[in-house]
């Protein structure tokens, strides 16, 4: 650990990135707390899982119709404005919650809205920050740097559920006013980046160059089955949208449990970012991501079937620490081959399946417990996860065989970046080969 400290250290050195891992580790907590509070809301007006299902799909239809053209923003603008402006939204989502609690909510169509409004907003925020951590750092810094901002992150997802459940039971005006304090200081933080080093795009924003991320992804065998794996099996793996129902109506908890609930997977992703930092993956890259999302989808299964709360809790964190394993691959696959100029765009392609996998997944959940019950439908995603893996493996050979990451490509030209991007994309499948 101590090895780990001293790299850490080392990356938080540059200002940029150490304002950038503050504010994103305040707004996710902040979302965090924010979530939980939502979830056992509606919950307490409707009792219905449906509900908690259109909590995703709120979400999802904004940031769907929205992501491809803030990817092309992210390549075009600063993309540590975006962010800042994006978390400014966040204040306000928090805001209006707060508001209409304070009027006594009895209807949820007010919140959905409002979780529509927040859609938008990550939609934008997504792409830039994703495409901004690589501007932070020297290059030879940017894997310590994704660490560290995977392990903050996590750090916020544990600790951000917890706090909301336990401030729930003051209740939920508490939470909403904790979460727009939070917002506030993201944004002060993000503002305070600096300006990132975005190389202005020279394209008109046309059609052909927000659809440029698309087409770069699906002429890459190796990252596109890498992004589609993780939104298909999280497609199915969506049970944490039933956690508010799963919590109250089988492991018969409050919501200082359900906040448990809902931090047990990040407490197994955190572990397990921690372990990567102190032992990165090399070798054997495409086996570690199949074998990652297995392991999340035997333990939805296991979940699924749990009617205690510690057994639900350990399967719960290992499915965070399966899930961080293909995320960190494919983090480091899509943002190593990408070039800086369409960084932006590709990330937004990343983000809707991301997205999809996330918000789909929440309501795919929502409308088979709906229709089956709550067991059967988390069984029945742990299952489809693994029937995924299984048919991505014999799918995207080139991915399963893939031995090592990719060098990252050298700067391109945004008029020409699948040119530009070639060598790092031939060494890839000389490697998977």
């Amino acid at each position: 650990m101590s090895f780990f400290a001293a790299q850490s250290l080392g990356v938080m050195r540059h200002r940029p990135f150490r304002y950038y891992v503050s504010g994103r580790f305040l707004a996710t907590l902040a979302v965090q707390m924010q979530s939980v509070a939502i979830g056992w809301q509606i919950y307490d007006i409707t009792g219905s899982v449906l509900d908690l299902g259109l909590v995703g799909l709120a979400q999802f239809l904004p940031f769907l119709l929205l992501i491809l053209p803030a990817g092309q923003l992210a390549d075009r603008l600063d993309r540590r404005r975006i962010v800042t402006l994006c978390y400014a939204v966040n204040l306000l989502c928090a805001l209006l919650l707060l508001g209409f609690t304070l009027g006594g909510l009895r209807v949820v169509w007010p919140v959905f809205a409002v979780l529509a409004l927040f859609g938008a907003s990550r939609a934008f925020s997504m792409p830039a920050s994703q495409a901004i951590v690589i501007n932070l750092v020297p290059k030879v810094s940017f894997g310590q740097a994704v660490a560290l901002s995977s392990s903050s992150f996590h750090v916020a997802v544990i600790i951000g559920p917890m706090l909301g459940g336990l401030a729930y039971l003051a209740g939920p005006l508490v939470v909403y006013g904790a979460v727009a304090l939070l917002q506030l200081l993201a944004v002060a933080s993000m503002a305070r980046t600096g300006r990132s080093q975005t190389p202005a795009s020279s394209q008109p924003a046309t059609l052909g160059s927000v659809l440029e991320g698309l087409r770069f992804v699906f002429s890459r065998p190796i990252m596109l089955g890498a992004i589609s794996l993780d939104l298909f099996a999280v497609l199915f793996g969506g049970a944490t949208a039933l956690l508010p129902a799963i919590a109250r109506d089988v492991l018969h908890a409050d919501a200082t449990g359900l906040g448990l609930l809902r931090s047990a997977p990040a407490i197994g992703a955190a572990l397990t970012t921690a372990a990567l930092a102190v032992w990165p993956i090399r070798r054997q890259v495409g086996k570690w991501m199949f074998g990652g999302v297995a392991v999340f989808g035997l333990a939805t299964v296991v979940f699924g079937l749990s009617h205690s709360l510690p057994l639900s809790l350990l399967a719960l964190l290992c499915m965070g620490a399966g899930d961080m394993v293909s995320v960190y691959v494919r983090h480091i696959l899509v943002q190593s081959e990408t070039p800086d100029a369409i960084r932006g765009r590709v990330s937004a392609v990343s983000s809707v399946f991301i997205g999809a996998s996330n918000e789909l997944g929440e309501f795919e959940s929502g409308l088979t417990a709906g229709w089956f019950g709550l067991v059967p439908a988390v069984v029945f995603g742990g299952v489809a996860t693994l029937a995924v893996t299984a048919l991505w493996m014999a799918g995207f050979r080139s991915l399963r065989t893939l031995d090592g990451f990719p060098d990252p490509v050298a700067p391109a030209s945004a008029d020409r970046p699948a040119e530009a991007s070639a060598p790092a994309g031939a060494q890839a499948k000389s490697q998977a080969r």
